[in-house]
């Protein structure tokens, strides 16, 4: 039987809520290397949990380096991302940054990777959304909530280092990023 959308979300506080909890989650995460954070135990996951990882775009508007958690589901070399926003109508902010520069960090447990971000086309999504649905069946809840809204699946892609491009290390104040969670901290 499919879940109501939950109340809340309707809320003035749920925004601010979802970005606080987003920054906590990327600062535990980054401080344990991922050991604690690394896993979503909430909805259809509370028992076996979903796989976080930490998602770096830079800001479309500010040009700052904005992180965020989000589930996660390997393809490959591939990494698989939702931005579901949990089913509310309006595309994350993250999202619309990766649309205006689709390269992107994603950080799962210690190891950073350099990645371009894209959106899946419709044939894409079709086989992929099934397999998501395997990891985090509440994102059929999700699309029903968003209403018209199609709930983009991004697909992110090895980025091979350029000569001359300089590699993210650890510490570096570009890799770090500001920690700002934006959207929500989910997916």
């Amino acid at each position: 039987m499919p879940k109501a959308r939950p109340r809340a979300y309707d809320t003035a506080w749920f925004p601010k809520f979802m970005r606080i909890a987003g920054r906590v989650h990327v600062a535990v995460y980054r401080a344990t290397g991922g050991l604690v954070g690394r896993r979503f135990h909430i909805g259809s996951a509370w028992l076996r949990g979903v796989p976080v990882c930490l998602f770096t775009t830079t800001g479309r508007k500010t040009g700052r380096r904005r992180t965020m958690p989000l589930l996660y589901m390997r393809d490959g070399d591939r990494v698989i991302v939702v931005a579901s926003q949990a089913g509310l109508p309006g595309h994350p902010q993250w999202y619309r940054n990766l649309q205006a520069d689709p390269h992107v960090e994603v950080q799962i447990g210690r190891e950073r990777h350099a990645m371009r971000a894209r959106t899946a086309d419709d044939a894409e999504r079709a086989e992929l959304w099934p397999r998501l649905l395997g990891v985090y069946r509440d994102f059929d809840d999700y699309q029903r909530w968003a209403g018209d809204r199609v709930i983009p699946v991004v697909v992110c892609e090895p980025v091979r280092e350029r000569p001359g491009a300089q590699r993210h290390r650890r510490g570096d104040a570009t890799a770090r990023g500001d920690g700002a969670a934006q959207g929500n901290g989910a997916v």
